[in-house]
This record gives C-alpha cells, structure tokens and sequence, in this order.
C-alpha cells in the first residue's frame, strides 16, 4: 500500500511534532534538581524518561513516514470532521482541572477532569445514557480510584507535593 505525497507529509510532520515536544520537555527537565530521593529516583527522572521517549518514538515515527508511510494503516472511524461539543467537553475538563486544582485538591480536581473527559468522548462516540445517575457514579469512582493513587504515590512515597483537600496528605 503506498502513501500520496500528502499523507507522507502528514505523517512526517507528526513525527516532527512528536521530536520537538520531547526536546522540550527535556529543556524543561534541565532546570529540575535531580538530587535523589527514595530509591535514588529524583524528581528529575520522569520527565527525562517521558522526553526521551517521545523523541525515539517521534524518529521512530518519522522513519516510518519516509520509508513509505505508515503501513496497514486502517481507514479512519468516526466523521470526518471534528465534533466540537466532544472538544468543549474534554477542554472543559482540563481547564477546571487547572483552575481547581489548588482550591479543591489534586483527587477532586482529576476526578472531575476524568468525568468530564469521559463524557465528551462518550457523546463523540453518540452512546446514548451518558448522563443517568449511574454512569455519572461510575465514572465518579472510576476517576476517584485512579486519581488518588496517583496523589497518594506522588505525596507519600516520593514526597512531591501536590496541592490537597486537607493537609493530612491523604486526600
């Protein structure tokens, strides 16, 4: 199967993207100490594993681009334009996220960001009851349970600070 011109460039521009995104996550992690903390992890290792991560698979990427496209690449789902009420719903949730995040702690904040992410993806897919009481209480707890392992390895185990609800550092 062999890409036009077009889909060649596309492809090649993402991998790009991909490459500069992690050199500027790694520009980003320079100015993170990288003193070690428990197990002689720093607070510095996850970005530089996530930057370089993202620029081998961004070559990796850019490779596959200029050697004849991505190959047995299935045909788009979905339309073929944007659903833009999908979008405000997700972007809903990332910027409450942020604006919320020191009033009403990491867990909350993440929780809601999940509920409302989920429901615009869910909406994109046209799945009908998105809103009834009990898919709103599953996705409640389904954000509740992932979010506060995340805050309780950030704060307990690595002893980063993340903004929370009391000052217990639990919740």
């Amino acid at each position: 199967m062999t890409q036009d011109t077009s889909a060649t460039r596309v492809q090649t521009l993402v991998g790009a993207g991909i490459i500069l995104t992690g050199a500027g996550l790694a520009a980003g992690a320079v100015g993170i100490p990288s003193n070690a903390g428990y197990s002689g992890v720093g607070p510095n290792f996850l970005p530089w594993l996530v930057a370089i991560s993202l620029m081998v698979c961004g070559a990796l990427i850019v490779r596959e681009a200029r050697t004849g496209g991505f190959r047995q690449l299935e045909t788009p789902s979905g339309g073929e334009r944007m659903w833009w009420p999908g979008v405000v719903w997700v972007s809903a949730g990332l910027l409450l996220n942020a604006a919320l995040i020191t009033t009403i702690g990491f867990i909350l904040s993440c929780t809601l960001c999940y509920v409302l992410a989920v429901q615009g993806l869910r909406r994109a897919q046209g799945q009908s009851g998105t809103s009834t009481p009990r898919v709103l209480a599953i996705d409640v707890a389904t954000g509740f349970l992932i979010a506060a392992p995340v805050f309780w390895s950030f704060t307990q185990f690595l002893a980063i600070n993340l903004p929370g609800l009391t000052s217990t550092g639990w919740i």
